[in-house]
């Protein structure tokens, strides 16, 4: 098991996943956290049939292994679409943050897949401050709780 990154006075912690993103800075010391929002992203992602009416592309007769009439394509995933999106742009919020301030340090907190987006996106002028990841979805809880699942990883369900 991979050991949790300290969370040092000051640093910023994104808590996020692909519909909800949550900027804290921890006020308190690195053993004694004590977050402070310092932004809150939301993205609605409309139900599919108002996202897309993308059909699975076909192919024609082919000689070989595909039978005929078969799909050839993937059916177009919009929801996804939509969350690598969102993840985008709270990268992008990040990464003009750190250009505001550039000691920043940042602990990013996300689920494996959101936090797997989030890393093939992230800006060149970003990686430096990314001190830190925690593949956990926390996205549900108060900003206490947090603070409490971060402190104790080891009593997170």
């Amino acid at each position: 098991m991979q050991e949790q990154p300290e969370i040092p006075h000051n640093a910023l912690v994104l808590i996020g996943d692909g519909r909800k993103a949550l900027i804290l800075r921890n006020l308190g010391a690195q053993r004694r956290l004590k977050f402070e929002q310092v932004r809150f992203f939301e993205h609605e992602t409309p139900r599919t049939s108002e996202m897309g009416t993308d059909r699975p592309g076909r192919m024609g007769r082919m000689v070989g292994t595909m039978s005929k009439g078969r799909t050839a394509f993937e059916q177009t995933d919009w929801h996804h679409l939509e969350e690598a999106r969102f993840v985008r742009a709270v990268e992008e919020a990040l990464t003009r943050a750190v250009q505001a301030e550039p000691s920043a340090q940042i602990i990013v907190v996300m689920p494996p897949k959101a936090l797997g987006e989030f890393r093939a996106g992230m800006s060149s002028k970003l990686k430096p401050h990314v001190i830190g990841e925690i593949a956990k979805d926390l996205t549900q809880y108060t900003v206490t709780e947090i603070e409490r699942h971060l402190r104790h990883p080891d009593a997170v369900d």
